[in-house]
């Protein structure tokens, strides 16, 4: 399973270059080129969605068939009481994972939408400005 999780970080490291390309002041000249690379690659990344429901599913699989484990326990021993907490660490890092891919990739979806609307109003500024 460590792999769909590599995966998933390396989808999320992505978008977040992605964002931080089109966010950043002064690459007006590169802006459309980068623009373009990104709505091409706008829809490959949504394959990112149905992996997150998956992600989170087996989460949540993992969560309902985890043995219980309580503090206060005579069944338990220190290591898997250990074992335990590992687990649930894991599980909520994994959540985090997933909240913050998706999260970018609305990001990146909005602000290429924004930054590709202001790209259009450019172009009709100047459009009016040499008809004047």
């Amino acid at each position: 399973m460590a792999l769909e999780w590599i995966v998933l970080g390396t989808a999320a490291g992505a978008e977040a270059i992605m964002i931080l390309l089109l966010t950043i002041p002064g690459l007006d000249g590169l802006r459309h080129g980068l623009l373009s690379a990104v709505r091409t690659a706008l829809r490959p990344l949504l394959a990112v969605l149905p992996f997150c429901l998956f992600l989170l599913m087996d989460i949540y699989w993992k969560y309902e068939t985890r043995p219980t484990c309580e503090h206060g326990s005579h069944a338990c021993t220190a290591a898997e009481h250990l074992r335990h907490q590992k687990s649930i660490m894991k599980s909520q890092r994994n959540a985090l994972l997933i909240a913050a891919t998706l999260l970018l990739y609305w990001l990146l979806f909005a602000v290429t939408s924004l930054v590709a609307r202001l790209e259009q109003l450019n172009q009709r500024t100047n459009k009016l400005d040499l008809q004047d």
